[in-house]
């Protein structure tokens, strides 16, 4: 027992003698003891704490003239998040868009206490990055490291704000990569890991054996809201994406295909006489789009996006909005039962956005994006407010409205003018792979 002991030990001390960042401490008991503390002194003070206060309108229990009168109650809160400086020159830090969103005022505190105001660079909720920025000098970077090489097993670190306690580390290693369905709003390709994230770590840091950033901590499942060890991370690249477009272009501009689609399984692609029992059915190509310019036509299966493989529609869907517009992509397709490859330069989504609270009371607490990846219209449902009409209506992020009281609408304008005009609505809503009809009063 005592010689497999050793064993492990001289092999831990082995894999981290050779990141050339984590060294050995003291001998103890005539045994040198592997510890990670020169790798985290040397990346935490990189991850800063970010508190972020708000005004919110609470609803007053008295009636509307009351209301008009005095006006709604107001109130302060505050949370608490994490962020990462990946650019100490120019002060810039990687966050979450959660962590942020709706902010009246954000401050970042460093490992030394020192505290400073930040300002919101750019968002993106569809993949949960957010860019701010300090005016700071004397800040430490983490140097961003290359996600797409990370592998399932690798040794990771999670450093953050846990429950707002300050600078935490824990330790873990990847779990699994390339997750979705984790959140219902965006476009994922999550990196999972057992390494502990609490509230308040989310836009921490995960770090590889080397210190290098390879992903911004996101997400969590847990039924009692704490650690089960099931946490979720944005990759870097990803997170590196959404920031050159945020500081090229001052927004997110993400790609678009130009096609209608459905999933493919083995039972429709029986019925098509398809030689393939997975993909995405293309049943609708916008004229003029990077879809018709490419050659792709109605009837043919998508089965790969360059090198990763296409498996369903939501697939699809999701690795096209990982990408930016201008970008060109090698499209695996299945044509007449031949697997024929071609090449499209994406286009750009449009994004007319609107509030709720604009369009009809009971939508009030809701945002709506005039977007789509790879469907021909619809409205998508950006961000739903807890506990405001829209989410007591059954509204979530990431629906996708297609019809008002059975008239189609592929845009923001026909949205408003539909919904606008009737104090009755009846929403036609695409969640996921479900279709559902929401009345709304």
């Amino acid at each position: 027992m005592k010689h497999s002991t050793r064993l492990i030990s001289i092999g831990l001390i082995l894999l981290l003698s050779a990141s050339g960042l984590a060294q050995l401490p003291a001998v103890a008991d005539g045994e040198a003891v592997p510890s990670l503390a020169p790798l985290v002194e040397r990346a935490s003070p990189a991850v800063v704490n970010i508190r972020v206060s708000q005004t919110v309108t609470r609803s007053s229990p008295y009636d509307d003239p009351f209301r008009r009168f005095f006006g709604a109650p107001n109130s302060e809160v505050a949370s608490a998040g994490s962020g990462v400086i990946i650019d100490a020159e120019r002060g810039f830090i990687l966050t979450n868009h959660h962590v942020v969103v709706n902010a009246d005022e954000i401050q970042i505190s460093l490992i030394d206490g020192e505290i400073l105001d930040a300002k919101v660079v750019g968002s993106d909720a569809a993949t949960d990055i957010a860019l701010i920025k300090v005016e700071a000098d004397g800040l430490v970077e983490m140097p961003i490291g290359d996600s797409e090489v990370v592998r399932v097993g690798d040794f990771v670190l999670a450093i953050g704000n846990p429950f707002g306690l300050g600078h935490t580390v824990t330790s873990g290693i990847v779990s699994a990569l390339g997750r979705t369905g984790i959140s219902r709003n965006g476009y994922e390709d999550f990196i999972q890991t057992d390494a502990s994230i609490n509230p308040g770590n989310s836009g921490g840091a995960l770090v590889n054996m080397r210190g290098e950033l390879v992903g911004i901590n996101s997400a969590i499942i847990s039924r009692s809201g704490g650690n089960v060890g099931i946490g979720f991370a944005v990759p870097t690249a990803i997170a590196s994406s959404i920031m050159r477009q945020i500081l090229d272009y001052g927004e997110v501009r993400r790609g678009l295909l130009g096609v209608t689609i459905q999933a493919i399984d083995a039972e429709a692609a029986e019925a098509l006489n398809a030689a393939v029992d997975r993909g995405a059915l293309i049943t609708q190509v916008v004229p003029g789009s990077a879809a018709e310019k490419s050659g792709l036509k109605v009837d043919d299966i998508i089965v790969g996006i360059d090198d990763k493989k296409i498996t369903d529609a939501s697939e699809l869907r999701n690795t096209i909005g990982l990408m930016g517009s201008g970008e060109d992509v090698h499209i695996e397709y299945i044509r007449n039962g031949d697997t024929l490859v071609t090449v499209a330069k994406l286009g750009q989504q449009q994004l007319a956005r609107s509030t709720g609270a604009e369009i009809h009371p009971g939508l009030e607490g809701a945002q709506f994006a005039s977007s789509s990846t790879t469907n021909a219209g619809g409205i998508e449902v950006t961000e739903v407010e807890p506990g405001s009409p829209a989410a007591q209506r059954g509204l979530r992020s990431g629906d996708v409205i297609t019809a008002v009281n059975r008239r189609i609408v592929r845009n923001m304008q026909q949205f408003q003018e539909l919904a606008g005009a009737n104090s009755i609505l009846f929403l036609l809503v695409q969640r996921g792979d479900r279709s559902l009809m929401l009345q709304i009063r």
